[in-house]
């Protein structure tokens, strides 16, 4: 394939791993960028440069010029907002715009970066492509990603529109979310975590996924993608084991929680602050997610990686990193003597550190 790639949300985590994947793959890339300068948060100069932004529909048309097919993963992901307008805005009227740009530029195939959240579920059952709509949504970005898959799925059919649904992207590369609480964990400053489920989506089943979404994925449909499905304390026991760690941090039951995170929202907000911590959150940490991403091995053919390989090279990329400073007793001591620049870890459940890998909205 020779035409141009399109992928929006490129100078974000998911969107520069798949930059990444295509150039090496000898495929022409072109970004969409609000800025010249955010040629420097793109992972490869070989990657074509295109100025424009989600709310500029014009601009959409000339960044689709060309390309076969668009990677839309641009999306606005945070909780804790006093208005959730911009998840809106972004989410479903920028999908709006970027798909009706496609149709006008001639693109023949839109891969629309989703999310695991759409599917709900209450923890009696795993979710998956089949699931109903949810009876209510933990957060306004559930809802938001939802209402944008909804619409990209029943978008017109002249252009192909295939879903991805990707539950939480953890590997290297990534420090924020639940990335936090595993390098908390590892600095021995994760005093507890919460009783709950979660899906997990290794960084490379999640680019993989894309790019056989793209390949063989039925138009008007949607792939989840789900390496692993466990619990909060099973992820740190087997971090734990990887690294040769004893101690564990305790759970918190999940009310005591909301009541924490109900005070911590109203001190932010009595002094004209965003929260750190909401009833949001915690309605997100805590919710019991449970994904079934089988499809996509049966459709798309997508081999999943092994839930201990992910974790073993997500730990070492943390202590390459210098993201942790205490002594790993199953690290190799060379392997954590070779990083030079150490920078401060990140904190505890409730403190994750400001990403760079955030989605990007452009």
């Amino acid at each position: 394939m020779t035409e141009r790639t399109l992928i929006t949300g490129a100078t974000g985590f998911v969107g520069g791993l798949l930059a990444s994947r295509l150039v090496a793959d000898g495929r022409p890339v072109r970004a969409l960028v609000r800025h010249l300068g955010d040629r420097e948060r793109l992972p490869d100069p070989r990657v074509e440069l295109a100025i424009g932004h989600l709310d500029d529909e014009e601009s959409l048309v000339r960044a689709a010029d060309g390309c076969e097919v668009v990677y839309h993963v641009a999306g606005m992901n945070q909780l804790c907002l006093a208005d959730p307008a911009p998840l809106y805005r972004v989410n479903v009227e920028g999908t709006r715009r970027m798909l009706e740009a496609a149709r006008r530029a001639g693109v023949r195939r839109v891969v629309h970066t989703s999310s695991a959240a759409t599917l709900g579920g209450d923890g009696s059952s795993f979710m998956d492509e089949t699931s109903g709509p949810p009876a209510e949504f933990t957060s306004h970005y559930a809802r938001s990603k939802f209402e944008g898959e909804q619409l990209a799925l029943a978008f017109d059919p002249r252009v192909e529109v295939v879903a991805v649904n990707p539950s939480s992207v953890q590997g290297p590369g990534r420090t924020t979310g639940t990335a936090s609480v595993f390098i908390g964990y590892l600095n021995g400053r994760l005093p507890f975590d919460l009783p709950a489920h979660f899906g997990l989506c290794y960084t490379e089943d999640c680019v993989n996924g894309h790019l056989l979404a793209e390949a063989k994925g039925r138009p008007g449909q949607r792939y989840v993608l789900n390496t692993a499905t466990l619990t909060n304390s099973e992820a740190i026991d087997l971090i734990a084991v990887i690294a040769g760690l004893a101690d564990r941090p305790r759970t918190l039951p999940l009310p005591v929680a909301m009541g924490v995170a109900g005070v911590a929202e109203a001190v932010a907000r009595a002094r004209g602050r965003q929260p750190r911590l909401c009833r949001e959150s915690v309605r997100t940490l805590g919710h019991p997610h449970l994904y079934d991403g089988s499809r996509a091995t049966r459709e798309l053919g997508l081999r999943y990686t092994t839930l201990r390989q992910a974790l073993e090279a997500t730990v070492r990329w943390y202590v390459d990193q210098g993201l942790v400073l205490r002594p790993l007793p199953r690290i190799p001591a060379e392997h954590r003597d070779a990083v030079e620049d150490r920078r401060e870890p990140a904190g505890s459940l409730f403190e994750p550190p400001s990403g760079r890998e955030r989605e990007s909205s452009s």
